[in-house]
């Protein structure tokens, strides 16, 4: 079973290493394929340098794809990931 959804970047400074690093975490924890696009490029969602090379910046919309037995419960996650900010605070940025 394939399922996608569109998510949008809402922390400030964007998918940068640490909030990659938090995505691809929470991603290798599902058996389904992870895939991200973002400007027309695929790239795997469990992969950190896959990831930051995305450089996805705030407000910018990106598509993830999970494949696999627990593709629904990945998509969830990951939505409540990327809606939390990723759950950066102030002082993640200093």
């Amino acid at each position: 079973m394939t399922r996608t959804r569109r998510l949008t970047i809402v922390n400030a400074y964007g998918l940068h290493m640490r909030p990659a690093t938090k995505f691809v975490s929470l991603a290798r924890s599902f058996q389904s394929d992870i895939r991200v696009e973002y400007q027309g490029s695929w790239v795997d969602g469990k992969s950190l340098l896959d990831m930051t090379c995305l450089a996805a910046e705030c407000g910018s919309t990106i598509v993830v794809e999970a494949k696999g037995p627990d593709a629904e419960e990945a998509l969830d996650a990951l939505a409540d990931l990327v809606a939390a900010g990723f759950h950066m605070t102030e002082e993640d940025y200093h």
